[in-house]
């Protein structure tokens, strides 16, 4: 390996641990109470220039979202085993409960779903797969006369923020009543 490309790879490498230690620091913060997540804080705290943290996440939105991919990627996987159950409306519900928990374990991550990132972000990305999942899913219960013809995956989606959003406002008593007039909104008129 040439001096040049050993330096490259270096360089990357320590990219990588920024990144990470970026993350780490922004996760702790938010454990700690604090959700302004303040770049120049993170980057003070991290021990890195703010360049850096600026470098990988050009916004608070941008850190959101990457702190949010986990999050994501159990959802993506919750839909798809709900897209996946014998009885789409029960499958359905199942989904919904389990997003609404994500949702008011990590608010920040209820401003993802709605935002749905930049084109070409990996939210996006996401996204599109979260939505693949949730159209499979509501198409199957439409053939079962569970569901609207009318609704598709960014409306399940909205309306969900507006239960989370509900939930947070009260004192989450509520809870269940707010999910389960959701899912009752959602079956076709009788």
């Amino acid at each position: 390996m040439t001096s040049r490309a050993r330096q490259e790879t270096e360089l990357r490498a320590d990219a990588v641990r920024n990144r990470a230690r970026i993350l780490r620091i922004a996760r702790e913060q938010l454990a700690a109470g604090d959700r302004s997540l303040q770049l120049n804080a993170i980057a003070r705290l991290a021990g890195v220039g703010v360049g850096t943290v600026y470098r990988h996440f050009p916004n608070r939105h941008a850190l959101v979202e990457a702190l949010s991919e986990e999050r994501f990627r159990e959802l993506i996987g919750e839909a798809q085993a709900a897209a996946a159950a014998e009885d789409p409306f029960a499958g359905l519900r199942c989904l919904l409960r389990f997003a609404l928990d994500l949702m008011l374990d990590a608010p920040d991550f209820a401003d993802v779903l709605e935002s749905a990132g930049g084109v070409g972000s990996q939210a996006s990305k996401m996204m599109a797969e979260l939505d693949e999942a949730v159209t499979g899913l509501l198409d199957r219960a439409r053939q079962t006369g569970a569901v609207r013809d009318c609704v598709d995956a960014e409306d399940v989606r909205r309306l969900l923020c507006g239960v989370q959003h509900a939930v947070r406002s009260g004192d989450g008593a509520r809870r269940d009543l707010y999910l389960g007039v959701l899912l009752e909104g959602l079956r076709p008129p009788r």
